[in-house]
């Protein structure tokens, strides 16, 4: 199943991917949710994010960037999951900014998981958009 969410940012590409970091995953944290980050090695190929969700569920999240890259048209990086909390079997967040022009770009979350199954992929995919949907906000604050 994907899922692609796009937030206009009145900065500069480079200038927000660099803000891509520990501090932003912070403000990121789902509302309502309890987490700890175990560790955060950055977003360039070969860091790691390990995530512990203390609530509403008891859960541990790790991926790996497997990819990233910058050009004249965006920059990006390309975050998979290792190991994932239940029901997810499947996933891959590519977390990309494009470049608009000097002082404006775009963040888009690219999306894709899966559960294994089909029906249930269907069911969780408004809660991942309404889990993601407040980034559009975040980005924006946090950004200013």
């Amino acid at each position: 199943m994907k899922l692609t969410l796009k937030t206009p940012i009145p900065k500069n590409y480079k200038v927000v991917m660099d803000g891509f970091d520990k501090n932003l995953f912070e403000f990121l944290k789902p509302i309502g949710a309890k987490m700890e980050i175990v560790e955060f090695t950055g977003s360039e190929t070969g860091d790691t994010v390990h995530i512990r969700f203390l609530k509403p569920i008891k859960a541990e999240w790790v991926s790996d960037i497997t990819d990233h890259g910058i050009n004249e048209q965006e920059a990006f990086f390309l975050d998979e999951g290792r190991i994932l909390p239940k029901p997810l079997s499947k996933w891959k967040h590519r977390h990309v900014v494009k470049n608009i022009n000097l002082n404006k770009s775009v963040i888009e979350d690219q999306i894709e998981f899966q559960t294994g199954n089909v029906i249930l992929d269907i069911i969780l995919y408004p809660f991942m958009f309404m889990g993601f949907f407040p980034r559009k906000f975040q980005y924006k604050k946090y950004f200013k």
